[in-house]
Order: C-alpha cells, then sequence, then structure tokens
C-alpha cells in the first residue's frame, strides 16, 4: 500500500482455517496456514465452525472462508461492484457534432 501498511493489517478478513487444513491433511503440506498468516500481519481474523459458508466485507476486500463460499462471495463481490459503479451517459446522436 502507498502508506506502507500490509492490504489486510487492520482489516477483518477470512479464509481457509486452521481447523480446516488439518481436516484435509495438509498443515504440514502447505507453506503456511492462512489464519495464522492473516494473524501474523495485523489481519483480524474471522471463523466459523469448519465447512460453514462465510464471507467478510470490509470495505473493497471480499474474503471467503473456504471453497463452499465461493459463490456467496462472488455475489458480494457483485453487489459491492455494481453499488460502486457510476451510470454512463450516453449523448444521443443529435447532440454530436460532425468533424468533417
Amino acid at each position: 500500500m502507498p502508506d506502507g501498511k500490509l492490504l489486510v493489517e487492520g482489516k477483518e478478513v477470512t479464509g481457509f482455517t486452521n481447523g480446516e487444513e488439518e481436516e484435509v491433511g495438509l498443515t504440514k503440506v502447505v507453506p503456511f496456514l492462512v489464519e495464522d498468516e492473516m494473524l501474523k500481519l495485523g489481519a483480524v481474523f474471522s471463523k466459523k465452525a469448519n465447512w460453514e459458508v462465510h464471507v467478510v466485507s470490509d470495505g473493497l476486500l471480499i474474503t471467503g472462508q473456504n471453497p463452499h463460499s465461493s459463490s456467496p462471495a462472488a455475489k458480494t463481490l457483485m453487489a459491492a461492484v455494481k453499488q460502486k459503479a457510476k451510470p454512463v451517459r450516453l449523448r444521443s446522436p443529435q447532440h454530436v457534432k460532425a468533424t468533417n
């Protein structure tokens, strides 16, 4: 970030939990655990029970806890884009000047 802060610092986020990593047997395989890493980077990590759908929005940062959260996270993203989008006003052809 331009101010030197990390993207997740002070932000509420979610992601694959340590418990979910443990259940699929990946705690010794992946280079880091998302939950631990987010906390180490200064994020506020939010989680629900393993494999529950969970989406967190903090400003324009939208995160999902696990694959079951993908569709709700995408819907949250699309709603945020729609809310931020500004309508484009097209000029009618009669207002456009010819340049010959």
